[in-house]
């Protein structure tokens, strides 16, 4: 039996705008049924990654295929399979939240239930307000409702929740994971790393344009990068130490010095090991765009 292919395929694929390199030689695939994060500064090219796969930017160059089509030539069948939450809606409907639900549900083929989606996004109470009366946190659990009504196959969600308080965004993790469970294959950009170590099974980290890398949540970084550290004081001096046992450590400490100030463990997060990928990343990134730039042309003096 031949392989299921991947839900999206990107291979060497480029975005430039005249000199300017968006995205540079991407490659990655997303499993079907897989939560994929897509991490990176502001910049790095992760809306213009989306966009391409959206179907609504062209690619400069490479592979692109999303649901076993090129995004450049989707038809309408194929974009009823997707669900896309873009990083900033324009949507200030005059229609009450319900009224504008059950229009864009009867788009699509095979949509959630309408009253099921607005408790979903945690709406129930303004149901029957306008769209254009409601506040940029409100609005957003909206267009989170409008990506999902129509059962996507696959899921775009760009900054999902950008202006949800904090119980909003517990409550969309759970709808997330929901649609995990049941089969929808999701795409998340977001500036919340505990978002992505949440939500996500698999993640890459763009930066300048380059994706830096990629693999499991849990394994992302150099390994080294991952190792707990055990800080203690030793007097007025702050001692550390790496290691892949720190209980171990931990207890020979104490054995040898009893209790000891400001012992702790850390963990590396998440935040901790893109912050050291980015950092490490954007220097080299900008000196390979310098010796690959073109030199100037030479002035003319005059004799």
């Amino acid at each position: 039996m031949a392989p299921t292919p991947p839900a999206i395929r990107v291979a060497g694929l480029h975005k430039s705008y005249g000199s300017f390199t968006a995205i540079a030689e991407l490659d990655f695939e997303i499993a079907h049924g897989e939560t994929f994060a897509l991490l990176g500064p502001n910049g790095a090219g992760k809306s213009t990654t989306i966009e391409i796969l959206e179907g609504y930017r062209d690619r400069s160059g490479g592979v692109a295929e999303v649901l076993g089509v090129d995004p450049q030539h989707g038809g309408l069948e194929w974009k009823a399979r997707l669900g896309i939450v873009l990083q900033q809606s324009g949507e200030s409907a005059n229609l009450s939240v319900r009224e504008l639900l059950r229009h864009v549900a009867g788009l699509y083929p095979s949509p959630r239930d309408v009253e099921e989606v607005i408790s979903a996004v945690g709406l129930e109470a303004k149901a029957g307000s306008r769209v254009k009366a409601l506040s940029g946190g409100q609005r957003r659990r909206v267009d989170v409702a409008l990506g999902i009504i129509g059962r996507p196959e696959l899921l775009f969600l760009d900054e999902p929740t950008t202006g949800f308080d904090p119980e909003a965004r517990r409550q969309f993790w759970d709808l997330i994971r929901s649609l995990s469970a049941e089969g929808t294959t999701i795409l998340l950009t977001t500036h919340y790393l505990d978002e992505a170590a949440q939500l996500s099974d698999r993640a890459g980290v763009i930066a300048a344009g380059r994706l830096i890398d990629i693999g499991p949540i849990d394994q992302l970084g150099p390994a080294d990068a991952r190792v707990p550290i055990v800080r203690w004081h030793d007097g007025a001096t702050v001692r550390e130490e790496r290691t892949s046992e720190p209980s171990h450590l931990v207890s020979r400490l104490t054995a040898e010095h009893g209790e000891l100030a400001g012992l702790e463990v850390i963990r590396p997060s998440l935040e901790d090991i893109y912050l050291d990928l980015v950092a490490t990343a954007e220097p080299a990134a900008t000196a390979t765009a310098t010796a690959t730039a073109p030199a100037p042309a030479p002035t003319e003096t005059a004799a």
